[in-house]
């Protein structure tokens, strides 16, 4: 149980914040690991250690405001009901547990979110929790319990897909054999967006869908407030020299450390990116701890992305007849900005000939789109079964 309060204050570069406004919060079940996603219409000044004592847990935002454009997913998991409450100038959030839990609060390096995590705790003794009944009230009246609708189960709906061109702009990509990266992946992310569309009644949000320049972390952000429930991020491969030549193959990785010099030697090909973009500083603290946070934070979603990727694998090898060079992890930065299962595929490589005619072909690019789109399609089909179970065993 954590009870003490640790102020986390924020840089303020010497002026004064106007107050954060709370927009949104989610909530997102992954099994061990409980996400609330807290939004705001800009950075929270500071914000205190969640305190957990009985069957309630509280979560303090210092110089924050519900905006009147608040809105809330009914709670779930170990979350039996939220209720907000303004107190001056600061925002305190107010969660009745069904279980206990430990809690902890990390700062979203992607935009301006907070993201509370909750693991199963130890449980003290029994205590019986409060019955909560929300009224329906205006929701500028904080006071009180927002309303929340009833779990009927909506919000798990596998409804949004974010497909993301890798590159695009001033941003070629990797070059080869008379090809740019950017357009086979436009090309092709185009194609998975449209099968996903018309067979799977989804909706699709795509990073670009011209030849334009996107931060990595717009690319997260885009994502996030979509509100997708899959991040498919495409890109081509290279190799330098004579091994360049002879490289070929698929490979699709999900958010992790790299576990050979081979995946880095991809991961820093990729987030070299950031030296194009405007504020390439806003990425220093990337470093081995933020990337332990974050995985942390993502927890719930990592096997999914797992499954993702070896789901797009084996369609690769098994229905378009490529090499698979396998599933693997690395902190791509693109992968890090989105809060939600996500997966980076690696097309192929043009710096092989044989293979650069083939990512450069219409005939290829579609066998490489329907590829993905068939591991989409069968994971969302293992994502409602599973949810469907979850739901009858109750």
């Amino acid at each position: 149980m954590r009870v003490s309060l640790l102020l986390l204050p924020l840089l303020l570069l010497g002026a004064v914040r106007p107050d954060a406004q709370v927009e949104r919060v989610l909530f997102s079940d992954g099994g061990s690991t409980f996400v609330v996603r807290i939004q705001a219409s800009g950075p929270f000044a500071a914000y205190g250690a969640p305190t957990v004592e009985g069957r309630e847990m509280t979560l303090v935002l210092f110089n924050t405001k519900l905006s009147r454009r608040f809105r809330a997913d009914a709670p779930g998991g170990p979350i039996a009901a939220f209720t907000p409450v303004q107190e001056g100038r600061h925002l305190k959030l107010v969660f009745t547990l069904k279980e206990n839990v430990q809690a902890d609060v990390v700062q979203d390096r992607v935009g301006n979110d907070l993201l509370l995590t909750l693991r199963p705790g130890v449980e003290p003794a029994p205590v019986s929790p409060p019955v909560v009944e929300a009224p329906l009230v205006r929701i500028d009246d904080v006071s009180r319990p927002v309303p929340l609708p009833k779990s009927t189960g909506a919000r798990w709906r596998f409804d949004t897909v974010v497909i993301d061109a890798g590159h695009g702009g001033h941003d070629t990509g990797t070059r080869g054999n008379g090809l740019r990266e950017k357009d086979i992946t436009l090309a092709v992310a185009r194609k998975v967006g449209q099968y996903v569309q018309e067979n799977l009644g989804v909706k699709v949000v795509y990073t670009r869908t011209d030849d334009r320049f996107v931060t990595l972390r717009n690319r997260g952000r885009i994502a996030n407030e979509a509100q997708g429930k899959l991040f498919v991020s495409i890109h081509v491969n290279s190799a330098p020299g004579a091994s360049g030549r002879a490289a070929y193959g698929t490979e699709t990785y999900f958010m992790g450390m790299y576990k050979n010099d081979a995946a880095k030697s991809v991961m820093e090909r990729e987030n070299s990116v950031v030296r194009l973009e405007e504020d390439p500083d806003a990425y220093a603290d990337y470093d081995e701890e933020a990337l332990i946070l974050r995985t942390m934070a993502n927890s719930v979603y990592l096997r999914k992305s797992e499954r993702l990727a070896e789901l797009v694998e084996g369609q690769f090898a098994g229905r378009v007849g490529r090499k698979s060079r396998g599933v693997k992890q690395a902190p791509f930065l693109v992968l890090w900005a989105a809060s939600m299962p996500a997966v980076l595929v690696e097309l192929g490589f043009l710096s092989n000939p044989e293979e650069a005619r083939f990512l450069g072909s219409e005939r290829g690019q579609d066998l490489l789109a329907s590829a993905i789109f068939r591991s989409i399609r069968d994971l969302k089909a293992e994502y409602e079964h599973d949810l469907e179970a979850a739901a009858d065993s109750r």
